[in-house]
């Protein structure tokens, strides 16, 4: 089975290499490879890997009835199966599928005390369940959040290496447009990654076969796959009011006002009931939520409306995945969604941005119809970053940048689809570009002026 190369990956080496490191806890949505880039990385530098899924092996939720203490944990863990192999310093202790069993967590502080052995632990729904993990004290961990693929770690798949990318960077940092033939290879391999999204199994198949064939199939199944999951795991939460939500994020990102609103899930939908659902399924790493601020100014953090958001699913294909199969067809056969596209690029933009660690905020003039899809920011400005499906004018970003009103915003970036260009303070870039926005602000190269 072919491995398709992570920035996980890199992290866990790095982990490796910090002589004081604690036991690792990996969160994600279900399907977006924590498994196999775990047991990729295990593979290479262990002499034991000792693998436990507590959904397929559910005897061994037994191991801590005698304690948290990693020798207790251990010394049951041999009882239950004799082969396993415990070698000081070469073995790596691999906890699966903890949502099913969170108090293992609980034994890692003892485990880092212990010193004997690495531990790694992940599940599919621990957002949820995390609250029973949070409590432990504090440096008995670490945590990561892993995504499914971002455009970047596609590209890597498709062949582009690391050089490829850094001169990618380096015209949007200088402003210098791409050649057509850059432009016109990045434009399609993006329309690509949108159709396909990041899920490790739809993209083994896409290049494997070097067709769709399947993909719809495919992310349909893991659609339905999270909301068996809603079932299984939502306690204390209305399970059909979590479904609602999830089911009209497409619906919702179709009309020109994207903002999520509660009182079109339902009849007689209330914020304060949907609050919960919303939540949880932030917490489950199944959608991105996009808060609206008060007012665009810095700080980003507390700056932002409880009760006014827009919500995007946490990986693009399975939006597409969700839409009739003529609209599907549309996209991978003609690159067409008809009023639909603003809706998916919007989707990918903003799933791009959480991906690279952006907070994720847009802005609405309760007294026009100014707003702006992001705003991020870069060493002093707060930067508005619109999306246009085609390469349509913006008024919008180009009020902002120009008026006095809002004086923390001094220039601007637009993604179309289109080529690099700065005009006015407003930095044009290709929509495939979003994935290096963060890192193009953290440069300060990208200023305006």
């Amino acid at each position: 089975m072919r491995y398709l190369k992570r920035k996980f990956d890199d992290w866990l080496e790095q982990w490796l290499a910090n002589p004081n490191r604690k036991p690792l806890l990996v969160k994600g949505a279900r399907q977006v490879g924590k498994t196999e880039s775990i047991r990729h990385f295990a593979q290479r530098h262990y002499k034991s890997v000792i693998e436990i899924n507590f959904a397929f092996q559910p005897e061994f939720r037994q191991i801590t009835a005698d304690g948290y203490k990693a020798a207790s944990v251990i010394k049951r863990m041999s009882a239950l199966d004799p082969s396993l192999r415990f070698v000081p310093g070469g073995t790596l202790i691999f906890f699966d599928e903890i949502q099913e069993f969170p108090d293992i967590a609980t034994t890692f502080k003892d485990f880092k005390a212990d010193g004997r052995y690495d531990v790694i632990s992940s599940g599919s729904m621990l957002g949820v369940h995390y609250k029973q993990i949070a409590s432990l004290p504090v440096g008995s961990k670490t945590d990561y959040d892993l995504a499914s693929l971002d455009f970047e770690e596609f590209l890597w798949a498709c062949g582009y290496d690391a050089d490829f990318i850094s001169e990618l960077f380096s015209r949007m940092a200088d402003r210098c447009p791409f050649d057509d033939m850059t432009l016109d290879l990045m434009e399609r391999r993006f329309l690509d990654y949108c159709a396909l999204g990041g899920m490790p199994e739809i993209l083994r198949n896409y290049f494997d076969t070097g067709t769709f064939e399947g993909s719809s199939a495919l992310q349909r199944e893991l659609f339905l796959a999270y909301r068996d999951d809603v079932r299984k795991y939502a306690q204390g939460v209305d399970q059909t009011r979590i479904l609602n939500v999830l089911d009209h994020v497409a619906q919702q990102l179709a009309k020109e006002n994207k903002k999520f609103q509660i009182s079109k899930v339902a009849k007689d939908a209330r914020f304060k009931d949907y609050r919960g659902c919303v939540e949880w399924l932030k917490d489950a790493g199944v959608v991105n939520v996009c808060h609206a601020m008060v007012f665009p100014e810095l700080p980003i953090g507390g700056n932002q409306h409880d009760d006014r958001f827009k919500i995007y699913l946490a990986d693009s294909g399975l939006l597409l995945g969700q839409l009739d199969e003529e609209s599907q067809y549309d996209f991978r056969a003609n690159r067409s969604l008809g009023t639909y596209k603003g809706g998916l690029f919007e989707n990918i933009v903003g799933e791009a941005l959480a991906k690279s660690g952006a907070p994720l905020v847009y802005y609405k003039r309760e007294d026009s119809t100014l707003e702006m899809d992001f705003l991020l920011r870069d060493a002093e400005h707060l930067v508005p970053v619109e999306v246009k499906a085609g390469s349509a004018k913006a008024k919008s970003i180009r009020t902002m940048v120009a008026s006095d009103r809002y004086p923390d915003i001094r220039w601007g970036i637009k993604l179309i689809k289109g080529n690099v260009g700065f005009s006015n303070g407003i930095l044009t870039l290709p929509h495939w570009s979003a994935f290096l926005l963060k890192r193009l602000l953290s440069t300060g190269v990208a200023q305006g002026g």
